[in-house]
């Protein structure tokens, strides 16, 4: 309130001496009778004036970087070299709670370019659409994408140069996304701009491919270079000279991104604009190695995010330059900000809050994160963060913490991870991620471990935290519809036969929420054998990959009752029966010939679904070696391929590698 009273009062006096001035000139102008002035001329050029200052918007300038956690020197960490990224932190503000609503880009930015949770508008999974496959994620048209907002309100918007938003967006939101976008390829210099910059040489790929890192560093001087001896190690990863090496191209990508974010300094500087622009600068998740990317620990969701405010902006946040901000701040609440410090309206539909400007009174409580299917894996995960503990609720707990995902078992790190696990050589920290199964739900105090290794979800000392946080994951997801809870297939079905979105679709028709909820919880068999009677095939499904999650005999009785359900009407709902019977060890031939079906249906989604329980069977595989060796050579999928291929290397003890 009070920064509010100090602008209007500053506004106040500069309209007072505007008016002085304007009121001298006409006295003068009058007394010499050089004109005549029309009073409603005097008037409009009054009015205009005490406005001009008013509505004045101030520059945007976004910076981003892919695949990094805060391994800036300004956030302490002592093997980074970034001098100009540590100059505008101590000019501006650091965020030490900053967070990806989902830890791999696609979904994440889905999240940031419409303020709204990948969760709640079908762009979790990665990606939503495949190879050769036309995009399928979409949202409501009326629903704006945030930069499209800035433009209707005189901004000129840039975009240099990646997009993957995880949505089928068929129309322009920027007036100029590709490499040579730029605010100074605005035609009205006195237009504001909103400029984003996306920085791509500290991505994964440049870790693991030692040709593209020595490209992109060649040109780093030697006093930023780290030396791979002297670099701390991660306590969970081994500790030899193939790591440290890995490990050292990864800050010395973020050293040489640290140049790249200087040269767009620089830009800003020559072109006179420092004081009239606000700076974001901030990465999409966390660093590109295991455990970190792709993961819902801290070392995957926590990013930097540097906030620079010039001196006429500073009562948006009435704090020191150079401070620290705890506040829970992510994705979702970049665009609602953006937006808020422009003075422009925030859409109802953006589920974010504002943290800088006015109204920023209420800070969130919690940060929501999640999981969806990573490229060629399901493995659904959902977390809560407060600034003291993170919950994490594995729904298929059945699944090892690492999956085998071909993108990740490229790189060296995985492939020493599992190396020094198979040695016995792997550090401690490491182990605890190694085992077959995953618990139902975990809890992690960060302030006394920050790096989540010490699970409390079973200490009774924490109980209360823990129930306080599952309630609230499960009223956020009830909250938003979190569609998660609907599986690919039958969520991509649903949108052909409503010919809708599935955002509206969950809120337009009623699709069970409450049982979809219950079933992916229970462990009574027999509240999930009733739920395979269930009208909804989304609960239905549930129920069979609850029962396939079941780690205990089912009895005779029981498993006959789930047989008899396998000719589902639903695909998706059969394949999950035949998960649960080979569970059990059952081999009807009725199991084999679900999933033959799956492998070869219209939808991309379905025959991923049957061939990762394919996968996950030995004896599935060597029943179905012929079908799924047809998959490999004709499936349109790539995912679909690298599952194929993938099992018919465990079976066949071969190690053929596909894209």
């Amino acid at each position: 309130m009070k920064i509010q009273l100090k602008r209007m009062m500053l506004l106040i006096n500069i309209q007072k001496l505007k008016i002085s001035f304007i009121k001298c000139i006409m006295i003068g102008l009058m007394k010499q009778k050089l004109i005549k002035i029309n009073k409603i001329f005097i008037f409009s050029l009054i009015f205009f004036s005490l406005t001009s200052c008013e509505n004045k918007k101030p520059n945007i300038l976004w910076i981003t970087v892919e695949d990094i956690s805060p391994d800036l020197g300004c956030y302490g960490d002592e093997n980074a070299n970034t001098p100009v990224l540590d100059k505008l932190a101590s000019e501006g503000f650091i965020y030490t709670n900053a967070f990806a609503n989902a830890p791999v880009c696609a979904p994440a930015r889905s999240a940031i370019i419409t303020g709204m949770y990948p969760s709640s508008i079908g762009s979790l999974h990665m990606r939503s659409y495949a190879q050769n496959i036309s995009e399928s994620g979409k949202l409501p048209e009326e629903f704006l994408f945030f930069p499209e907002i800035f433009r209707n309100n005189g901004y000129y918007c840039t975009n240099n140069e990646k997009e993957d938003y995880n949505l089928n967006i068929k129309r322009k939101i920027w007036d100029d996304s590709s490499l040579k976008a730029h605010w100074r390829n605005r035609k009205n210099k006195n237009n504001p701009f909103f400029s984003v910059f996306n920085l791509k040489m500290t991505h994964e790929s440049c870790i693991n491919d030692k040709e593209k890192h020595e490209q992109l560093t060649k040109s780093l001087p030697s006093e930023l270079r780290i030396n791979k001896d002297q670099i701390n190690i991660p306590s969970y990863f081994p500790d030899n000279q193939i790591v440290r090496t890995l490990m050292a191209r990864h800050y010395d990508n973020i050293s040489q991104m640290d140049i790249r974010v200087g040269e767009i300094l620089n830009d800003l500087k020559e072109d006179g604009l420092e004081e009239n622009t606000i700076i974001f600068f901030y990465s999409d998740h966390g660093t590109g190695v295991p455990r970190h990317k792709r993961w819902l620990f801290d070392s995957g969701i926590k990013v930097p995010l540097i906030v620079y405010l010039p001196k006429k902006y500073r009562d948006l946040y009435n704090k020191k330059p150079g401070s620290s901000i705890d506040r829970l701040v992510s994705f979702v609440d970049l665009a609602p900000t953006a937006l808020n410090i422009s003075n422009i309206d925030i859409p109802e539909n953006m589920q974010g809050k504002p943290f800088l400007g006015d109204n920023i009174e209420n800070e969130n409580k919690y940060v929501f994160i999640s999981r969806g299917r990573m490229d060629e894996r399901y493995d659904m995960q959902r977390g809560v963060r407060t600034k003291e503990f993170k919950y994490i609720r594995y729904y298929e707990p059945t699944k090892p913490y690492y999956q085998y995902m071909n993108t990740p078992e490229k790189g060296e790190i995985m492939k020493e991870i599992r190396k020094a696990h198979k040695n016995g050589t792997l550090p401690k920290f490491g182990e605890l991620l190694m085992t077959k199964n995953k618990p139902y739900e975990s809890l992690y105090n960060i302030i006394d471990d920050p790096i989540e290794t010490k699970d409390l979800a079973n200490d009774p000392i924490y109980i209360d935290i823990l129930e306080n946080l599952r309630l609230e994951h499960e009223k956020f997801m009830k909250d938003i519809f979190d569609i998660g809870l609907i599986p690919e297939p039958i969520l991509r079905s649903w949108e052909e036969k409503y010919d809708d979105e599935i955002y509206s679709i969950v809120r337009n028709h009623d699709i069970f929420y409450e049982d979809l909820q219950i079933m992916s919880s229970s462990k009574d068999p027999r509240v999930l054998i009733s739920g395979l009677d269930h009208q909804s095939e989304a609960v239905r499904f549930w129920a069979a990959q609850s029962l396939g999650n079941i780690k205990e005999k089912i009895s005779k009785n029981l498993l006959s009752k789930i047989l008899f359900k396998i000719n589902d009407e639903n695909l998706n709902v059969s394949i999950s029966i035949s998960r649960i019977l080979i569970r059990q060890n059952l081999n009807d031939e009725i199991i084999f010939k679900t999933l033959k079906t799956g492998l070869i249906d219209n939808n991309e989604w379905t025959r991923l679904q049957s061939a990762l329980v394919i996968d996950e069977f030995k004896i599935a595989a060597k029943k179905l070696e012929n079908y799924i060796k047809k998959s490999k050579a004709n499936d349109k999928n790539k995912y679909v391929v690298r599952v194929v291929n993938r099992s018919l290397n465990k079976l066949n003890n071969t190690n053929f590698i596909v894209k």
